[in-house]
């Protein structure tokens, strides 16, 4: 009998088998209960967060009230542990100027994105 990663065997006559099972269920339970399961993984669970979404909270936070180049703003991505694509980063910038929330100065490859209008 396997319950979780515990594995039981049962060696018992077939009509002792049912209160056998139930009593291990409940010593088990019981243990349980009194000292909470110990996990292997410690880590945060995955955030599933878009590339736009992680900018769009760069931009709430302040982070672009100074012009930034596109490489600034991966670097600071990747700093907090989101890792896109450069090329993710750049249509992602684009689209928020295009909402109205960056605005983009400078020549192409060499572009600065900086706050629109401030966040609320």
């Amino acid at each position: 009998m396997r319950v979780g990663d515990i594995e039981f065997e049962i060696e018992c006559q077939e009509e002792q088998l049912q209160a056998t099972v139930d009593r291990i269920l409940t010593t088990l339970t019981e243990k349980l209960k009194q000292a909470p399961l110990i996990t292997e993984r410690t880590a945060a669970p995955p955030r599933a967060e878009t590339c736009k979404g992680i900018i769009q909270k760069l931009w709430e936070e302040g982070w672009f009230a100074t012009p930034k180049t596109l490489s600034e703003v991966h670097n600071e991505m990747a700093k907090r542990g989101f890792h896109y694509d450069r090329t993710a980063v750049a249509h992602a910038l684009i689209d928020l100027v295009k909402d109205g929330i960056l605005t983009r100065d400078g020549k192409p490859r060499r572009y600065q994105y900086a706050q629109k209008r401030p966040p609320p």
